[in-house]
């Protein structure tokens, strides 16, 4: 018989089953179906751990009658406390330290029903954790027990200062997951502002690349360009005539386009000229048809 630290807990055994460099150095580890963990008013007592299974296993009837199945874990047993993983990423789901279990015990009347209580590092409150281990609910007491004698005895060798280290460590460990996951809960939440902010920037039905617009018959509409003002020449004299292209354009007969920006007084052969002018002053006073002159002033309202 054992006593351990200052509680009453008492550990009868023949020879443990396990090395001390296997759970001082390493842990066992147990595959169980974990049933979940309960608030218990008292942190020891066969009774309160009764209480505590009749409670989870009637939720577990439930479950199994909804369709849901126990969930399969594994239970890793140290010298630093028990660890529940998931057995296939190994994500730790509940650490319990060894200086924070108060009571473990297997149910006499079911080998596989395995509890210990442990208080929660935030709530201060006692859980009591059940765990289906198919038979070898014993085995695993008396593994939990070994871890208890070996780091009572590391704990009288190192004056106390390991149990506080491990404390330490222990709280510093919880401290880095709470950052870690306030970490990834930020940058979800940046994540979320930057697709916010993206799209109000861009408005509502436009695209993110710059298009001309069309009309209705997806037709780029014309936009005339400014009219080029002609300069004054430095003499005061009228600007010369812009010069033409030396490669001008022709149409589908062969003639050179007409174009009135470039067209001017001085293209024109003299006597073409002077039939201009005439036909212009003959504009001006009245047109002459086979010697019948038509008056072209609307004020007199006749021919």
């Amino acid at each position: 018989t054992y006593y351990i630290g200052n509680r009453k807990r008492f550990w009868t055994y023949k020879s443990w089953m396990h090395t001390p460099e296997a759970l001082a150095k390493h842990f066992i580890a147990y595959n169980v179906k974990f049933l979940g963990h309960t608030e218990v008013d008292q942190p020891k007592g066969t009774e309160v751990v009764k209480d505590a299974v009749r409670k989870l296993k009637f939720q577990k009837h439930i479950k199994k009658s909804e369709g849901q199945k126990i969930p399969k874990v594994e239970l890793q047993i140290s010298i630093y406390g028990v660890k529940i993983l998931d057995p296939k990423s190994k994500e730790v789901q509940y650490n319990c330290q060894l200086h924070r279990i108060s009571f473990c015990a297997d149910d006499k009347t079911d080998k596989r029903i395995f509890t210990f209580i442990c208080k929660d590092s935030e709530s201060n409150k006692h859980l009591c954790y059940v765990l289906d281990s198919e038979k070898c609910a014993e085995e695993i007491t008396l593994t939990i027990g070994q871890a208890f004698d070996l780091a009572y005895k590391k704990f009288l060798e190192s004056g106390g200062k390991d149990v506080e280290t491990r404390k330490q460590i222990g709280g510093l460990q919880k401290r880095i997951q709470d950052l870690e996951a306030e970490n990834s809960e930020l940058k979800k939440q940046l994540q979320v502002l930057d697709e916010q902010l993206m799209i109000a920037q861009v408005p509502p039905g436009s695209s993110m690349s710059s298009k001309t617009p069309t009309d209705i018959f997806d037709m780029v509409p014309f936009s005339p360009m400014t009219p080029l003002v002609p300069l004054p020449a430095s003499n005061g004299s009228a600007p010369p005539p812009p010069a033409r292209p030396t490669e001008i354009s022709r149409d589908l007969f062969g003639a050179e386009p007409f174009d009135p920006f470039t067209c001017g007084a001085a293209d024109f052969p003299p006597d073409i000229q002077s039939k201009l002018d005439e036909m212009q002053e003959g504009f001006k006073m009245g047109l002459t048809v086979e010697g019948t002159v038509f008056s072209l002033d609307p004020l007199e309202g006749r021919c």
